[in-house]
């Protein structure tokens, strides 16, 4: 517990101290807008092709960890689609606001994820971290888009809506360069590999300040029900499920260890951002993604260390 400990506290100090810069420092939301804008367009894809294209995975179990994270996902992914009309009347949703359960629920922070992968089991937990990256990322951003699409605000779109949104998405372009570097070994230029590392490494700074801006710390006052609802399926639901899968698959050690860290992050920031553009509940994904922070500090050393005493 206090190794895992010492591998979590770093990042939520870091997730703090960008609450604390936008109610002191920092307080214009204009500020932390292009910050958010600078790590969505540039820095974190910079990171996303970096990782996955130097990923050492010989020593990783690609297909389980794999299968792993992405069942889980399609399991609650799919009950949460057959159950849409019940949770929208249980909750008293519309579209928009089921939109936001459903990313609420199945996002993973990434910036936290890596964070911790790196400092639980270095490199190797980053390169397991990477497989993480490559089949989550891509197929996350693709279900996203796909809710928002049909049931946002600005839904009815059609088709054309829906392809433009995946092809404006950085993230999916940005895993599928560096799946295919990685796949091809692809020889690139020593000054393009350490520029890329560069803005990847601010990302993660950048990036984990971003969501303490974004930390709707009034919102804590009285939470709606479908924060709970979101927070108990992606906090204990998904990690328990992706975590029982990869042992059903003979995981163990580090390969688990990640699949466990992956699986109880909170859910991503970048989802707001989507939700704003695409008419999904924002201050509804907002108030989730503040309630899982705070929570995940406490339900993430108890998933992971389970996990390790396995």
């Amino acid at each position: 517990m206090a190794a895992v400990l010492g591998a979590l506290v770093p990042v939520f100090l870091v997730i703090a101290l960008g609450a604390v810069l936008k109610r002191g420092l920092l307080p214009e939301a204009s500020h932390w807008i292009a910050l958010e804008r600078l790590t969505y367009f540039v820095l974190f894809p910079a990171l996303l092709v970096v990782s996955i294209s130097r990923a050492e995975l010989g020593n990783v179990a690609v297909v389980e960890v794999s299968v792993a994270l992405l069942g889980s996902i399609a399991i609650v992914g799919a009950l949460l689609s057959l159950a849409r009309k019940p949770v929208c009347r249980a909750f008293s949703l519309p579209g928009p606001g089921y939109t936001s359960v459903f990313q609420g629920a199945l996002r993973w922070n990434t910036y936290i994820a890596l964070a911790v992968s790196g400092s639980l089991a270095g490199p190797r937990g980053l390169a397991v971290a990477a497989v993480g990256l490559a089949v989550m990322i891509p197929v996350l951003n693709a279900l996203s888009v796909i809710v928002l699409a049909r049931h946002g605000e600005n839904g009815g779109g059609g088709n054309r809506l829906l392809l433009l949104q995946l092809v404006r998405n950085p993230f999916i372009w940005s895993c599928a360069a560096g799946a295919a570097i990685n796949a091809t070994d692809l020889p690139i230029p020593p000054v393009l590999v350490t520029f890329g590392d560069i803005l990847g490494r601010a990302s993660l700074a950048l990036g984990l300040l971003v969501v303490g801006a974004g930390l709707r710390l009034e919102d804590l006052r009285r939470p709606r029900a479908a924060t709970w609802f979101t927070s108990l399926i992606k906090l204990a639901i998904l990690p328990a499920l992706a975590v029982g899968i990869g042992l059903a698959l003979g995981l163990r050690e580090v390969d688990l260890l990640i699949v466990a860290v992956g699986a109880s992050v909170p859910s991503a920031p970048n989802g707001y951002v989507l939700a704003r553009q695409m008419g999904g509940d924002a201050p509804l994904l907002a108030e989730i993604l503040t309630v899982q922070t705070l929570l995940a500090a406490v339900t993430m050393p108890l998933v992971i260390a389970a996990v390790a005493h396995l």
